[in-house]
């Protein structure tokens, strides 16, 4: 098998010119972008405009979700106040709509509570199991209903597990995939962050082992955030796990690039990818190590 690879188009917020960058990535190799989800603030028929004429295509859109965006503090999923919730809805919609428009499968929900939500360990965002467990089931309604409104629309909605200095309430593989179940629906699914798992993970490979068929989408990025190669997680396993679980979706890139000098950073970052997918051993030699 071989990985499809993209990377977020987020990270080169504010840096120049879409196309500038589109034309930049499709040079390096890159098959496909996300767009980040603002659309509010974006022109779908002119950036349409824009991505075709490249070679390269949208897999999906990237939620701004926490500091990702001013508007933040209104995209709470999990907040107590309706009229915060009435707006996290709304939010989502336009962007399962943004998706479609775009040509992308896929949309990922990270789930955040009010700040004052009364957590136990303040400094390290732990919450106990039951809690986290109850706060979380207020919510399973109202994202059944926006699976089924992205189902209608050829869309993934995919939940995000965060490390817990971002939010204790879905942090783990395993918290994905409970809230995915609940559900219910088969377009319903799990996007993975190598950043936060390198937190919250005893070990990456052996949650993408348990999160199976539910694993639609990946985010990659080092511990220190910056693109794969440039510190110490272990990718190599990593893609090999993937591989072993029959994983077709994208290898998808969310790095924090400085400024507009980053072209060697996401080459380089894509080609050490590409090198260790190199190095993995076939199906017929898995086999071989293990037959059974």
């Amino acid at each position: 098998m071989s990985f499809k690879y993209s990377i977020t188009l987020s990270s080169f917020r504010g840096m120049e010119r879409i196309g500038t960058t589109l034309e930049r990535l499709e040079r390096q190799g890159y098959e496909a972008v996300e767009i980040a989800g603002e659309p509010q603030n974006t022109d779908l028929d002119e950036l349409n405009g824009i991505i075709r004429s490249y070679k390269i295509s949208v897999c999906g859109v990237t939620g701004m979700w926490g500091r990702k965006s001013p508007r933040n503090s209104m995209r709470r999923m999990l907040s107590l106040d309706g009229d915060v919730r009435k707006h996290a809805e709304k939010y989502v919609r336009g962007c399962i709509d943004m998706c479609r428009e775009l040509g992308g499968h896929e949309f990922n929900v990270c789930l955040f509570a009010d700040e004052d939500h009364g957590l136990p360990d303040p400094n390290h965002m732990t919450s106990p199991q039951a809690q986290k467990l109850a706060i979380i089931e207020r919510a399973i309604p109202l994202l059944s209903d926006l699976a089924g409104y992205a189902s209608e629309r050829g869309v993934d909605l995919l939940i995000e597990p965060l490390n817990r200095f971002s939010t204790p309430y879905c942090t783990t593989a395993a918290d994905a995939i409970g809230i995915v179940q609940n559900i219910g629906w088969e377009n319903a699914g799990v996007l993975l962050d190598t950043f936060h798992m390198n937190i919250e993970e005893g070990s990456i490979e052996h949650a993408i082992q348990d999160a199976g068929d539910f694993l639609k989408h990946t985010h990659f990025a080092e511990n220190n955030r910056r693109m794969p190669g440039s510190g110490h997680i272990d990718f190599g396993g990593i893609l090999g796990a993937l591989q072993g679980a029959g994983y077709g979706g994208y290898i998808s890139f969310e790095p924090q690039l400085d400024d507009k000098d980053y072209m060697s950073s996401t080459l380089e970052g894509l080609l050490f990818l590409k090198r260790l997918e190199c190095e993995l051993p076939s199906k017929e030699m898995r086999k071989e190590v293990n037959p059974y």
